[in-house]
């Protein structure tokens, strides 16, 4: 069963950095990503690698972020 955890804090969010940790985003309570990893953070924006040239950028303070680990 797999673990789902909400990341909140930087720490968390370095965390899924460091360990590359696959993550789901919900925008408005609807699934907008899903297995992307975080590659870098900042107060405003999470950015997001799915792919080779898939990056996504999301705000902050209108997605909510969950790390998803099996």
């Amino acid at each position: 069963m797999p673990i789902v955890r909400p990341l909140n804090t930087d720490q968390d969010f370095q965390e899924a950095v460091d360990r590359k940790y696959k993550i789901r985003i919900f925008k408005d309570n609807h699934l907008v990503d899903s297995g992307t990893i975080v590659i870098r953070f900042t107060s405003d924006t999470i950015v997001t690698q799915s792919g080779v040239s898939s990056l996504g950028y999301h705000k902050r303070e209108e997605c909510e972020f969950f790390e998803v680990r099996k």
